[in-house]
């Protein structure tokens, strides 16, 4: 009990005294606000964007492997691209694409693919470099797609490379302005396609894994259309593993297939590349790791600036109440109740900018979500840490002050001028 009433009246007299110098307390905010306004929007930023990327490493699944011509990264150990080893390799095609289905062991499925812009033309209506992407029948399967209107091809379809087609929503959205565009036909280089369904709206992501702008066509249809066998259009075999296979057990097997496909010597190096999602997001923890500790030590020299700033108003606060300091000591007050009197006073100046700094930035963030398709959330977990951050400047910038206010003579400090 004694020492709850010794907090309730440290903080009675740290409110009284904020309340009577108003304009100092402003301007104490101030220091303190920007400074936590700066270190949390740096943090929200930037878990936010760690976030997106999270959510488009995942939306290209971790029980997958994109057999691909070029690799996502550098080899293990080096830092510099060597785009020329990787120049005159093969591209992957539909034939390996059905190889490794069949000997796979721990692969469950998998979907060639690639991607090329054409403009494509609904009635008078025109989209210019939309992208068309031919694929292999399984891509559904592979990716979890989801369709909002219409069906999805028929293996017949796709074998025979019928003059069919599923668009996504954005697609629909641009060409046929939100009515039903099942059933209606479109035109892509002078071929005509029937569109027999519309994706659910996925939502974009920074890989392009959405199908909400692409128009997806038979792989076979596209071979009359462009040329993929002595031309590198990004063919990519997505490859899915079996439910519960250790991962390393499946590349191992994948490299196998892959290797025994291109006939290569034991000692030959590979001439393909095994994307996996894991590989992207461990660089990228390591990105984010060094970003967040450069984020901490620009925001921490704001903070510090606000911390001066509470500092010198708590110095300036003891001089002007040292003769109220002597009378309370004289009356008995103790000094420890003097020191957690102005510790108590800097760290709800402090507080009181910290949540000022968090309520800029919860506005900030609902401005930027609102303004543009990128989602800035200001978490729980950065409010808390906005919220410490302020207590633990408030103590320190409190500390110097209340020691030198508690150690003050009350006969010196009643006759001071």
């Amino acid at each position: 009990m004694l020492l709850l009433r010794l907090i309730f009246e440290s903080f009675s007299f740290a409110f009284g005294s904020l309340r009577a110098n108003k304009l100092r307390t402003l301007l104490s905010l101030l220091g303190i606000t920007i400074g936590i306004f700066a270190i949390i929007s740096v943090f929200t930023v930037i878990d936010s964007l760690e976030r997106f990327i999270k959510e488009s490493l995942n939306s290209l699944g971790s029980d997958m492997v994109y057999v691909q011509k070029w690799p996502w990264t550098p080899p293990e150990g080096e830092t510099e691209y060597p785009w020329w080893r990787y120049l005159n390799r093969p591209s992957p095609t539909p034939e390996e694409t059905e190889e490794l289905v069949r000997r796979g062991n721990t692969i469950d499925n998998a979907s060639f693919f690639f991607g090329f812009s054409r403009t494509v033309q609904s009635g008078s209506d025109k989209l210019e470099n939309a992208t068309i992407l031919a694929t292999s029948y399984p891509l559904y399967d592979v990716w979890n797609l989801e369709l909002n209107q219409g069906r999805y091809f028929t293996e017949a379809e796709m074998n025979s490379g019928a003059p069919v087609t599923v668009i996504g929503a954005e697609i629909a959205n641009k060409l046929f302005s939100g009515t039903n565009p099942v059933g209606t036909t479109i035109k892509i280089q002078g071929y005509k396609f029937r569109i027999i369904g519309v994706y659910e709206k996925m939502g974009q992501d920074m890989f392009g894994t959405s199908m909400d702008n692409y128009i997806q066509i038979s792989a076979t249809k596209s071979f009359y259309m462009v040329d993929v066998r002595n031309r590198d259009r990004g063919q990519t075999i997505c490859v899915k593993a079996k439910q519960n296979v250790d991962q390393d057990e499946f590349i191992a097997e994948l490299e196998g297939i892959m290797r025994n496909i291109h006939r290569l010597k034991p000692m030959e190096e590979n001439d393909f590349a095994l994307n996996e999602v894991n590989l992207i997001s461990n660089q990228f923890d390591q990105l984010f790791g060094v970003i967040n500790l450069a984020g901490a030590i620009i925001g921490g020299f704001s903070i510090l600036v606000g911390g001066f700033g509470i500092a010198n108003i708590m110095f300036v606060s003891v001089k002007e109440r040292t003769r109220i300091i002597g009378i309370q000591k004289s009356l008995g007050a103790k000094r420890y109740f003097i020191l957690l009197q102005f510790i108590f006073e800097a760290i709800v100046l402090s507080l009181i900018g910290g949540v000022v700094g968090l309520v800029l930035i919860f506005i900030g963030t609902q401005i930027v979500t609102y303004v543009s398709e990128f989602t800035i959330v200001l978490t729980v977990g950065n409010i808390v840490r906005g919220l410490l951050i302020s207590s633990v400047i408030g103590f320190i910038a409190g500390l110097m002050p209340a020691r030198s206010a508690a150690k003050l003579d009350p006969v010196e400090a009643i006759n001071s001028v």
